[in-house]
């Protein structure tokens, strides 16, 4: 083996600054990881780098790699190498950040500054110096519960309890040549009862080169919802301040340009100041004002109210407000500036400099602010609120207290709903900076490098050819059928490209879920139905929105897979707790639904954006998951079908989606940590699945012991309908696992699942002897993908065509003749004109569109013949 390369680009829309992290993706067997050293060109210049294996092939080689380098040298397109050939260790200490421990602490040093960790405590990091001077002084995080005693119709009792982070452990998970990343674990402490509530990690990114702080924040929610109401939190940072009150000013960013001033505006009745004093003030410059010839600027100053406090606070997805203040509590705040949507950048600074603070998403995952206080004083303290202090407070109650499985499509007729154990996730940056205020270009700048960091990728031509997780086609528009397939893919991601907005699918526990079905009579998405609310994966709109990336390489495409992903693997599943790693199902709430699955949860989901990005929060999801078969135990899917005192295994798993989640799970492990027993843990059920009459075909239902892995046969039925064992990801995983786990009996297997599934019924019984009995193999476009790979793996091009010929019949039997075309109502849905697709449904959208993009790789021949 000898140097191995990868062409990469910079993703458009996304930021030309800042340090990117990127994964590349290489072939099996041609790159160990021992001595695989990792080069970055663009052009003919080499480019510094910081890298890390994320995946391994089962030989033991590189499979996915992860890395750092600074967008503004890597251009818009570069080079990742690999020398395979170079035994010798590339020596990089010289280089290298340099971290020194001891029982208290960690200090990290930079090229040009250093910052303390404490290994516990209240301070997330103490003592940030750049250039020789300390630019923050400390920083925590802080925490506000709110009680609530409903003591009669008539009187609440309401208390706000203040907490304050209390760290209990860090590491240093990465530290090279570009950053030091580091993790700090730790819960909130009641600065009045030392109650503690709401955990929270944190991966701190350090820059060795750079001054900004990158945080990726997550809480837990491990409090009552039904006396605990999330009132605040955020992180607080202390630094010092000098100069004139004339001279220390703070920049906002809004909808267009800038709010920008000053504490003591040179703006005055009596006495009069220079217009150009001010115009210069205004402009940002540091006034250098002399007592002779500025005296009337400088008694102006001295008689002005200064304003030593704004907030910036994000109510909505559609309204913002800046207000000021001066520093006495006995005063009111006055509003500055309102506007609709703000990506939260705040600046504030004296003469020695100051800080730029901002939050991504924050419009998008109101209720956000950013608070900077004291301007006025020697030190400032500026507050990043995750959730705002100023907003009502978050309600994580139920909306009813029962369930209604058939009027609503809920899970069973019981109360189910908990939020214990559930995430979210916020990412943010602070950076320093010397001399006056930041310029609009270095705000702007730093705004895009926040909400769209800087992303690589390869071309889906490598991606594809190279079969980068699994089977997914590559477009083709070279004849009419296959151009209307790619019309209606088209078509449909780029109609809830738009629907997010039209909805207002947005706020923290929301923004990055879909609805699930619409109600064409209200014009709207069924909101409050149960379980036709919000999606939360039911059927993998993110595979599909996953694989028509990779497909296409659209940057938009990439940015709403990527908040999904973030969305769903924190809000829509358990990280501690009985429940750890299953998700809740569709419903009004995110957490609300009794069915507490492993399919809403698992690892697949989220794969594409840990392999991409090399996210490590994602890291912690992925152990979330890798035993949540453990949980079913607490949980079991078929629980209220089943008489569990006459089971042998302690709980059920159907083949899919629940053995086959567990399959998702358990292979991320094996190829994240090369852990074979997680390996053996699918090899296992496999064979169990081969002992049986009909081998994938028979089940679903099983017994299941998640001590030794074994599914247990249990007879031929299948709860929920057939289609249940395919459609949820099923079909992506064991297809990823036929080139795996070189098995070719498994892989017949799953080619017979796909020729069995659209049989007639008759046939099916004949086949089986009878075994089937009246089990049905429902919705067949939902398992046309599984067909595809059959038609494929038997040269059976009829079959191949009775694939399109389902997933055509689909598209005119669920929207109608004009398939996915919109019409326009007026005045409905709050526009002025709706362009509504009166059949949609998301469940159909995306198994739809991921089938299809499935079976173009396997039977594109059979669509044109």
């Amino acid at each position: 083996m000898g140097k191995v390369s990868i062409n990469l680009h910079r993703l458009e829309n996304r930021a030309k600054n800042g340090i990117a992290g990127f994964g590349s993706y290489w072939k099996k067997g041609c790159l160990k990881p021992d001595n695989a050293n990792f080069y970055l060109v663009s052009g003919t210049t080499d480019i510094p780098v910081q890298s890390r294996v994320t995946a391994y092939w089962p030989d033991g080689s590189v499979k996915w790699a992860a890395h750092t380098a600074d967008s503004s040298l890597m251009g818009d397109e570069c080079t990742i190498s690999a020398d395979a050939t170079n035994n010798e260790a590339v020596d990089i200490k010289a280089d290298v950040i340099c971290v020194e421990e001891n029982d208290n602490e960690f200090k990290i040093n930079l090229s040009n500054g250093e910052i303390t960790i404490p290994k516990s405590g209240n301070k997330l990091f103490t003592g940030y110096f750049r250039n020789g001077h300390r630019v923050i002084n400390d920083s925590h995080s802080e925490l506000i519960l709110q009680h609530r005693d409903n003591a009669s119709e008539d009187l609440c009792n309401i208390q706000n309890e203040k907490y304050i982070g209390k760290t209990n452990k860090v590491d240093i998970k990465e530290c090279g040549n570009i950053r030091c990343v580091v993790r700090i674990e730790g819960i909130h402490v009641s600065k009045t009862s030392g109650k503690e509530n709401i955990p929270f990690v944190i991966y701190l990114e350090i820059y060795k080169d750079r001054p900004e702080l990158r945080f990726s924040y997550t809480f837990l929610w491990d409090a009552d919802e039904n006396k605990d109401y999330l009132k605040a939190l955020g992180v607080r940072c202390e630094s010092d301040i000098n100069g004139e009150f004339y001279n220390r000013h703070i920049k906002i960013k809004t909808d267009n340009g800038f709010f920008h001033e000053a504490m003591a505006q040179l703006l005055s009745w009596r006495p009069r100041v220079p217009q150009e004093t001010y115009h210069a003030q205004i402009a940002g410059e540091l006034l250098n004002l002399d007592e002779e010839k500025d005296v009337n600027a400088l008694k102006a100053s001295m008689e002005m109210p200064i304003w030593g406090e704004y907030t910036l606070w994000q109510d909505s997805s559609s309204h913002y407000v800046i207000r000021k203040k001066i520093s006495n509590d006995n005063c009111c705040y006055i509003n500055g500036l309102h506007g609709i949507r703000t990506t939260g950048i705040v600046a504030f600074g004296g003469e020695n400099g100051g800080l730029i603070l901002g939050l991504k998403d924050f419009w998008e995952k109101y209720p956000s602010s950013i608070n900077v206080k004291n301007i006025d004083k020697d030190t400032v303290t500026s507050s990043i609120w995750l959730w705002s202090p100023e907003s009502e407070p978050m309600d994580f109650r139920h909306y009813t207290t029962t369930g209604y499985s058939q009027t609503y499509y809920e899970g069973f007729d019981e109360f189910g709903a908990s939020p214990y154990g559930i995430a979210n996730t916020n990412e943010f940056m602070i950076k320093p900076f010397e001399g006056k205020i930041a310029s609009d270009e270095e705000l702007d700048e730093l705004s895009l490098e926040i909400n769209y960091r800087s992303l690589y990728v390869a071309s889906p031509e490598y991606y594809h050819d190279n079969r980068a997780f699994g089977y997914w086609s590559l477009p083709s528009r070279e004849t009419t059928k296959e151009n209307w397939v790619e019309d209606q893919l088209d078509k449909a991601i780029d109609f809830y490209l738009k629907e997010i907005d039209v909805r207002n699918w947005y706020g923290m526990f929301d923004y990055g879920d879909f609805m699930h079905t619409y109600d064409k009579e209200r014009h709207s998405w069924r909101y409050d139905m149960g379980g036709y609310a919000w999606q939360n994966t039911e059927l993998v709109p993110t595979l599909w929105i996953w694989f028509y990336f990779l497909r296409s390489g659209r940057s938009d495409v990439f940015h709403m897979a990527e908040e999904m992903s973030r969305h769903c693997s924190e809000v829509d599943m358990y990280h501690f707790g009985p429940l750890k790693g299953l998700g809740s199902r569709h419903n009004v709430r995110h957490w609300g639904c009794p069915c507490k699955e492993a399919r809403i949860a698992m690892a697949g989901h989220h794969r594409f954006l840990y392999y991409l990005t090399g996210d490590m929060r994602l890291e912690d999801v992925f152990d979330d998951v890798k035993d949540a078969d453990f949980s079913t135990v607490n949980m079991d899917p078929l629980r209220f079908f089943f008489d569990k005192d006459k089971m042998v295994y302690p709980t059920h798993a159907r083949s899919g989606p629940d053995w086959s989640s567990f399959c998702s799970n358990w292979m991320t492990e094996w190829e994240r940590n090369n852990n074979i027993e997680y390996l053996n843990k699918i090899k296992t059920g496999i064979e169990d699945l081969k002992a049986t009459p009909m081998k994938l075909v028979s089940g679903s239902d099983f017994e299941y012991d998640p001590e030794s892995s074994h599914l247990r046969y249990i007879g031929d039925r299948a709860t929920g309908g057939t289609h249940l064992e395919i459609c949820q990801g099923a079909e992506q995983t064991w297809l990823e696992l036929t080139d795996l786990l070189e098995d070719e009996e498994w892989n017949k297997m799953l080619a017979d699942f796909g020729c069995f599934y659209p049989l007639p019924h008759e046939k099916q019984f004949e086949l089986t002897e009878g075994r089937i009995q009246q089990r049905q193999f429902t919705y067949p476009f939902m398992a046309s993908g599984v067909m595809a790979y059959g038609a494929h793996y038997y040269k059976d091009h009829e079959l191949g065509k009775k694939v399109w010929e389902i997933l055509e019949s689909c598209m005119e039997g669920e929207f109608g003749p004009d398939k996915l075309e919109t019409v326009d109502i007026y005045n409905a849905g709050n526009q002025k004109v709706l362009h509504e697709m009166p059949g949609v449904s998301t469940n159909v959208m995306s198994q739809w569109s991921l089938n299809a993009i499935v079976a173009l790789d396997f039977v594109r021949d059979d669509l044109n013949n």
